[in-house]
């Protein structure tokens, strides 16, 4: 992906569903650094993992950050059974770190939060427009063709599916 902007208004091309995974944490005291630490640095390893094996199932991700203690990721999946199969893989980076942030959110006591939230989105029900913008988000994830090609309006675009 080029963080140069892709001039004009493009749309994702989206062929079918898509399954979007959004998980982050809120650090809820800065000081308690061996609470959130090892939360913040278990999400690369997982992404890394993720993105070397298209098998597994994502499309792609999104980075973000919200309010100065919140840190987050969106994620684009092809299907909420490959999203939750990697979940439950107990040979893959997930599961053990799922174990320890467990034990470290019963040890810490409210210092981190922690949030996950999917939604299944069938083929017809999602559409995205990026004007002058790179490559983002869904688009990043399963790349991008100009509007016209889906249609001019989000409602040409939402039935195109």
């Amino acid at each position: 992906m080029s963080s140069k902007p892709i001039e004009g208004r493009m749309t994702a091309d989206a062929q079918g569903g898509v399954t979007v995974f959004t998980i982050g944490m809120r650090i809820n005291n800065f000081r308690a650094v061996r609470s959130w630490w090892p939360v913040f640095r278990a999400m690369p390893r997982m992404l890394k993992e993720l993105s070397k094996d298209r098998g597994i199932g994502m499309l792609g991700y999104q980075l973000l950050l919200g309010a100065p203690r919140v840190l987050y990721v969106v994620q684009y999946w092809e299907s909420p059974e490959k999203l939750l199969a990697y979940a439950s893989d107990q040979g893959k980076e997930h599961r053990p770190a799922w174990a320890a942030f467990n034990r470290r959110m019963r040890e810490g006591k409210g210092k981190v939060g922690f949030w996950h939230e999917t939604y299944v989105v069938p083929a017809g029900a999602h559409e995205a427009v990026y004007v002058n913008m790179p490559e983002f988000g869904l688009g990043k994830a399963i790349g991008v063709v100009p509007v016209g090609r889906r249609g001019d309006r989000a409602a040409d675009r939402l039935k195109a599916a």
